[in-house]
């Protein structure tokens, strides 16, 4: 089975965290500095410039070096350039930061879907698949 292309892999990182509706999303509070840094490392990215998005999300980084979603953004970023050791890492960080359920968590689990895939681990692809599975298992409990 031939590997999918770096770009399908990103959509498939994307849509990932773009099928879920179903969870509160919880934005941080961001520097206007580092609100458009990501603003302009998104239109980068969104024109396949990977390497100048990644090079914008470094600088964001730098200000709010544990922010899950600069971390995670930076690891699309690293796997659309084909560094899988580097989107690895990012993502796992991200992850350990981040929300458990949720888009951003959908979208980490599924990085490392897309490294396995790459690294042809169908046993860790196929665990990281059911993480993404469960980031969308996260109605509230009942208060009753």
């Amino acid at each position: 089975m031939p590997m999918p292309s770096r770009v399908a892999m990103l959509a498939a990182v994307r849509a990932a965290g773009a099928r879920d509706n179903s969870v509160l999303q919880v934005h941080p509070l961001r520097s206007p500095g580092v609100a458009a840094l990501m603003a302009q490392a998104h239109t980068l990215a969104a024109q396949g410039d990977y390497a100048g998005a990644a090079s914008l999300l470094d600088r964001a980084s730098r200000f709010e070096p544990h922010a899950p979603d600069i971390l995670q953004t930076r690891a699309e970023m690293a796997l659309a350039q084909g560094d899988w050791t580097l989107a690895q890492q990012l993502a796992q960080q991200a992850l350990r930061r981040g929300p458990r359920f949720g888009a951003l968590c959908a979208r980490g689990w599924q990085t490392l879907a897309e490294v396995a895939r790459a690294q042809r681990d169908a046993a860790l692809q196929a665990q990281a698949g059911q993480r993404v599975a469960a980031c969308r298992k996260s109605d509230p409990p009942s208060e009753s």
